[in-house]
């Protein structure tokens, strides 16, 4: 059978040439399209030669215009090859082909494949295999099933006979033989059974004992969110009183009275709830002031102390400013839990809300206000306008005591207020009636500094002795001689007496017979400083060192270079010390 050939008419454009082939060629005969585009760097004849013979062969017809497109662009290419063996230009030479009119006459069944030209068309990798989760529910096997395979059965019974060493092989064997899927199910099969809460299984002691070991509180808050049992745990008093024996946070008992009723050991986690609750604040004795809230358990005396550490690690910002026109000097300072008390030495005071909000200014004095005590809503203060006023502070009105230089306040309690004068007196004073008590008399110059703890009273004066007085009744019990020179500071925990004098050092005394313990030497200028608070005692002098000491060794353990000029304030907790000097600046 022939074969018949197909050719455009001869008023159209070029169309691809159809070729029917009733008689299939052999594939020895029929030349491919790869053999003959594959040899397109060899000489134009023998491209010519090939389209020639693909054109004769027998089942197939080229037309002469798709031979002649086809030879210029093998013309073409040998052309450009030669040129970049050369290297002599980096530009290949255009062609002179219309690859419309070749894509129209070439004829064949060779599909065309569009090689990748953009980023996008690359071919994206396959992701990587990730584990099977198995989808299913788990079951809960606990006994052999009724209709359980007799085969399954036996091995069961078989497994149980088997040592720990021939199990552990046996279910390796069986591991090693699952597919992931499977694989999947025994994990999340086993997973749960590999959990226990250690401390729910363990005594109630041996849980408190493993927490105590936890310094970081925040630790301890993510603890308790485990679970109710964890809760309460952490919850209990007994694990914040031990952190705050970690962070070394003064015990309650020496601050606050504490009660006395047991809490027997089977019921330690029954007061769980009632140390969590909030802090209120305790019923106070008679006779004793509110000065401070008491916590009602370690927790809240943790919390208090730690968040006040944290806040001087970070360091404060200023959350309020007042400035007005007075030029003076900041003199005395008192903060309360309400107020914001500032002395000046233009004879005013400034009250501000805890926020730092302006209230008023207190005016009264016609000098400079040098001595201030407060408590509760009473201010007191003194001046150098020889007057002692008592403050109101809610409503600002004030009362008029005394008319002698104030060089020194304290108040014994709510009612109770001693001053200590230039004219070497000492004044007890009742607040609430604006009467004078009791006047101590015995100094012979001026009262410069006074402590006090309960009922008794610690002088110091320029006569270089300090005296011990009983507030009820007005006599002195006791007079501490010793220093050579002015006393200026005065400190009295109750047991302990210590004073700092011009000569420079300190004196410890016993209070109760009122013995010498020590003389504290370091100091090279006045001591004008001092805080007690045994067994440490932290002093500054004139000299703009601050020194700490331990009282049970009577020794100096550290000395600080702190100001440039005279130490003028100075406080001290259980891990810092503040102090305040004639250079201008506070440092802690």
């Amino acid at each position: 059978m022939t074969d018949r050939i197909l050719t455009p008419p001869p008023n159209q454009n070029a169309q691809p040439v159809q070729v029917v082939n009733t008689n299939p060629p052999s594939p020895s005969s029929r030349p491919s399209s790869a053999s003959v585009l594959g040899h397109h760097n060899h000489h134009q004849q023998q491209s010519a030669s090939l389209f020639s013979s693909a054109s004769a062969g027998p089942g197939y017809s080229v037309s002469a215009k798709a031979a002649s497109v086809a030879s210029s662009l093998l013309q073409a290419r040998s052309a450009r090859n030669n040129m970049n063996k050369q290297r002599s230009h980096p530009t290949p030479p255009e062609l002179d082909v219309d690859l419309t009119e070749l894509s129209d006459a070439l004829v064949g069944d060779m599909p065309i494949i569009p090689l990748p030209h953009k980023e996008k068309d690359l071919p994206t990798p396959a992701p990587s295999p990730r584990p099977v989760e198995f989808q299913g529910v788990l079951p809960t096997w606990s006994a052999v099933n009724e209709n359980e395979d007799s085969y399954l059965r036996q091995a069961r019974q078989h497994f149980v006979k088997l040592t720990s060493a021939e199990r552990q092989r046996f279910l390796a064997e069986l591991l090693n033989i699952c597919d992931t899927e499977q694989l999947s199910f025994v994990s999340a099969f086993v997973a749960p059974r590999l959990k226990k809460d250690f401390l729910k299984n363990l005594p109630i002691e041996l849980g408190l004992r493993i927490l105590s070991h936890v310094e970081d509180p925040k630790t301890l808050a993510r603890a308790s969110q485990v679970s109710k049992h964890w809760y309460a745990l952490v919850n209990d008093d007994l694990t914040w009183k031990n952190l705050c024996n970690k962070h070394r946070y003064r015990r309650l008992s020496t601050l606050f009275p504490m009660p006395t009723s047991p809490i027997a050991p089977q019921s330690i986690l029954s007061h769980a709830s009632y140390f969590s609750a909030p802090p209120g604040i305790a019923p106070v004795p008679a006779g004793h002031s509110p000065f401070k809230a008491k916590p009602t358990s370690y927790k809240s005396h943790f919390r208090q102390r730690y968040m006040v550490d944290q806040a001087w690690k970070v360091g404060g910002r200023t959350v309020a400013r007042h400035i007005t026109n007075d030029q003076g000097v900041v003199t005395s300072l008192h903060l309360t839990a309400k107020y914001i008390i500032v002395a000046l030495d233009n004879a005013k005071i400034h009250l501000f809300s805890a926020d730092g909000c302006f209230i008023r200014t207190l005016s009264g004095h016609e000098n400079g206000v040098w001595a201030m005590v407060h408590c509760d809503e009473t201010l007191v203060s003194g001046g150098c306008d020889r007057d002692m006023r008592v403050w109101d502070l809610p409503s600002g009105h004030e009362s008029l005591l005394d008319s002698l230089l104030i060089l020194c306040l304290k108040m014994s309690n709510t009612t109770t207020v001693v001053s200590g004068s230039r004219d070497t007196t000492l004044r007890v004073w009742d607040i609430e009636r604006g009467i004078c008590t009791h006047v101590l008399v015995g100094h012979q110059a001026s009262v410069r500094c006074l402590d006090i703890f309960g009922d008794l009273c610690v002088s110091g004066s320029y006569d270089t002795t300090a005296k011990i007085w009983s507030v009820s009744t007005g006599t002195c019990l006791r007079t501490l001689q010793g220093h050579y020179s002015q006393i200026y500071a005065v400190a009295f925990d109750g047991a302990h007496i210590a004073t700092g004098s011009l000569d420079t050092t300190v004196r410890i005394w016993e209070a109760s017979t009122g013995n010498c313990l020590s003389v504290l030497q370091g100091h090279t200028s006045l001591v004008g400083q001092l805080q007690l608070r045994y067994p440490t005692m932290v002093t500054g002098g004139s000299d703009g060192s601050v020194r700490v000491w331990n009282l049970e060794k009577m020794s100096c353990v550290h000395r600080l270079a702190a100001h440039d000029n005279s130490v003028t304030s100075l406080q001290f907790d259980d891990k810092r010390i503040v102090s305040g000097g004639s250079d201008g600046r506070v440092k802690a």
